[in-house]
């Protein structure tokens, strides 16, 4: 098993903040939208923050396979320890484009199926998210200090702070909300839900929607170092050990309660 020192999450967190820098200097001006062949959107910004990425990740120790979300393509598979890396360069275009800041930068190391280092960086926040395996999560604020953050714990009988996607939602949200009971929904955009949650500012994000590999897999390594979980309708975690599958099924983030979610999010199914 890898051991991840601090000092190569702290150089993940660089290249994620150059990456956002490279955002940003597009975030600033007028830019052209493309649409790719999922009819997703496209910018100047995803492929500027992707080549930033590769080129960096590139020149790190041991050099692993790289996966990003565009490349695909180039990516040749785990190499012989199951260890990729795992890479969104801008996690959120829908809220670039808008303009409205909830935008990240997302890029984890897996292991063996799964995320064993994790950041995620908000450029316009210009805050960032670290975890590790062995070394715990962490929020890095504009003041560049490092503070260890933890999932909240939630009281039986309190309305639940649900955070949701501004640009998903489906009855099978609806059905999950009704068997959960009294809630405040809390609408954010990009793997900043996970964050909320992470942080201890939300109690619980139920995704029944599309994702794919690069939107969750730094994001849930922040979430699963803070103590809290990232399940499947099956109740296991989400898991990368299969990178050609690049679609993940429906999941729950959650902080610490009483509730088994595996069986509340079954009867969503």
């Amino acid at each position: 098993m890898m051991h991840v020192s601090m000092s190569l999450l702290e150089e993940v967190e660089i290249i994620a903040r150059e990456a956002g820098a490279a955002i940003m200097g597009v975030y600033a001006r007028d830019f052209s939208v493309w649409e790719k062949e999922d009819k997703s959107p496209l910018t100047e910004a995803d492929a500027a923050a992707h080549e930033i990425i590769t080129r960096r990740l590139e020149r790190l120790q041991p050099a692993l396979p790289i996966l990003s979300e565009e490349a695909v393509g180039d990516f040749s598979g785990a190499d012989s320890s199951g260890r990729y890396w795992l890479v969104d360069p801008l996690d959120g275009t829908k809220e670039f484009i808008k303009r409205n800041g909830e935008f990240t930068v997302n890029i984890a190391l897996i292991e063996n199926g799964r995320s064993i280092l994790g950041v995620v960086y908000a450029p316009v926040l210009n805050v960032a998210y670290l975890a590790a395996e062995g070394l715990g999560a962490f929020k890095v604020g504009a003041e560049r200090m490092r503070a260890p953050i933890r999932v909240a714990e939630h009281t039986e009988g309190a309305s639940w702070r649900v955070v949701g996607s501004r640009s998903h939602a489906g009855d099978s949200l609806t059905a999950f909300l009704q068997q959960l009971g009294s809630h405040q929904l809390m609408p954010m955009g990009s793997s900043l839900k996970f964050c909320l949650v992470a942080e201890g500012n939300a109690d619980v994000y139920p995704r029944m929607g599309p994702t794919s590999l690069w939107d969750t897999a730094a994001a849930q390594c922040v979430v699963e170092q803070a103590g809290g979980g990232v399940i499947q309708l099956t109740g296991e975690p989400l898991c990368y050990a299969d990178p050609s599958a690049v679609l993940n099924p429906f999941f729950v983030v959650h902080g610490k309660s009483a509730v088994n979610w595996a069986d509340l999010v079954g009867v969503t199914a």
